[in-house]
């Protein structure tokens, strides 16, 4: 009867799971499609294409030359990299080459993209409120990165998990800063460096608040299978001592 009861729930919840995998999955794939196009751009070196003909003041300086070409030729690894942790199916049947990726995206992160992403942030356009928009977000990123990489190490799992959500939110802030370019200058009239200073917060601010959500709601979620576990052990014991022989049964 149990069974009977639980197995909809359970293959309604797993329709829903592997729809929302879907969609996630061919959102990801568009837009790391398109950034794989801004990315070939570039490819062979070339210093007077898309987003450098408003850097030119900053192309001489080699250190922020350095540090975009870096940050553009191996941002697309850390998005595909970053994915394949969230895939249960990787984890439980390609365990080894889950690690992989893993070892790929906080490396890449820790020692490539995000001290290049914190370079760049310096010389962002829009003044001081991108600037700080943008180095904050490659200070978090790396702090979130390694925060996953320490918990990891410990052996806490649970909060490995959420610096890893964490972290992955700002990494798809390449996405969803485009996203939200996109949108707000087909919704209004503003001023391009409005619209950089708007979208510098917007493109990751949200995600991170998305991400918090997401935590939360797993957490509660939890407790709530656990809360529900025990209250089923309990009246399974219950039962069982009832029907023990000699057992008291109340009138």
């Amino acid at each position: 009867m149990l069974n009977q009861r639980l197995l909809p729930k359970i293959q309604s919840a797993f329709n829903r799971t592997n729809v929302i995998s879907a969609i996630s999955f061919l959102a990801l794939a568009f837009f790391t499609y398109q950034m794989a196009r801004i990315t070939a751009a570039y490819i062979p070196y070339n210093t007077d294409v898309g987003f450098l003909r408003i850097k030119q003041q900053y192309i001489e300086i080699d250190h922020w030359r350095i540090a975009f070409f870096v940050h553009v030729y191996t941002s697309i690894w850390v998005l595909f990299a970053g994915f394949t942790q969230f895939s249960q199916s990787m984890r439980s049947r390609f365990p080894k080459l889950h690690r992989v990726f893993g070892y790929v995206y906080v490396a890449d992160i820790l020692l490539i993209t995000g001290p290049a992403g914190l370079i760049m942030g310096f010389y962002a356009n829009g003044g001081p409120t991108s600037k700080v928009a943008f180095i904050l977000l490659a200070l978090l990123w790396i702090y979130f990165t390694g925060m996953a990489v320490i918990k990891a190490r410990k052996g806490d799992y649970d909060a490995h998990r959420d610096y890893m959500i964490r972290s992955y939110a700002l990494t798809l802030s390449a996405l969803t800063l485009r996203a939200w370019k996109w949108s707000v200058n087909n919704s209004f009239e503003l001023p391009p460096m409005d619209v950089y200073r708007t979208v510098a917060w917007l493109g990751w601010v949200p995600n991170l608040m998305l991400a918090e959500f997401l935590i939360w709601r797993y957490k509660v979620n939890a407790a709530k299978r656990v809360s529900a576990a025990r209250a089923a052990a309990a009246d399974l014991q219950s039962k069982r001592t009832e029907n023990q022989p000699g057992s008291i049964r109340p009138s």
